[in-house]
């Protein structure tokens, strides 16, 4: 029990805060880090300790805790030395699946009318070749060659090898620039 104020209490039970610490991580740097946050929770804290009760008990329960609570996040964590893990767990930057998709509108956009409309209705909507055809009033095989003839073009306008794929987050886009090859 002291008349000091809490603040500046805290103060004076540094250096036995820091053997605590040592004794608990063995390692000066980590000692050091669990120390500097448990003063730092402490100090955020300092309305919620009663004056007159036992600063030093008090310290060392939050590094105690602090201690435990670091303790528990490691045993979930996984050893990485590698990156084996982490580069599976790699995610692509949202904004590259933006930019391709404004690339993509501005190349959907300078389609002929009849050949976007194939696209949409075969390649996003899931329409078979015949059931297109017949939506527009032509033939099965005009509805095949608006669809290759479509998807050619975008590959011409966006730049696209036959073997490169377009990398793209939206699937409906991806089915509308298919392999010509595949059904779909």
């Amino acid at each position: 029990m002291s008349d000091l104020d809490p603040k500046d209490e805290l103060v004076t039970h540094l250096p036995a805060l820091r053997a605590f610490a040592l004794s608990l991580t063995r390692n000066r740097a980590a000692a050091d880090d669990m120390m500097q946050d448990t003063v730092l929770k402490a100090w955020s804290n300092m309305d919620k300790f009663t004056p007159g009760t036992n600063m030093r008990a008090w310290l060392f329960t939050i590094l105690r805790n602090n201690f435990y609570t670091s303790r528990r996040k490691l045993n979930r964590e996984v050893a990485d030395i590698d990156n084996v893990f982490s580069d599976k767990m790699s995610v692509k930057p949202d904004h590259d699946g933006r930019l391709q998709m404004m690339d993509f509108r501005e190349a959907f956009d300078q389609l002929p009318d009849e050949q976007r409309e194939a696209l949409i209705l075969v390649g996003v909507s899931g329409f078979s070749y015949e059931d297109a055809g017949n939506m527009c009033g032509v033939a099965t095989g005009t509805m095949k060659s608006r669809v290759n003839r479509a998807r050619n073009r975008l590959t011409e306008l966006l730049h696209l090898d036959e073997d490169e794929a377009l990398e793209l987050t939206d699937s409906a886009t991806m089915a509308v620039v298919g392999s010509p090859g595949l059904p779909s």
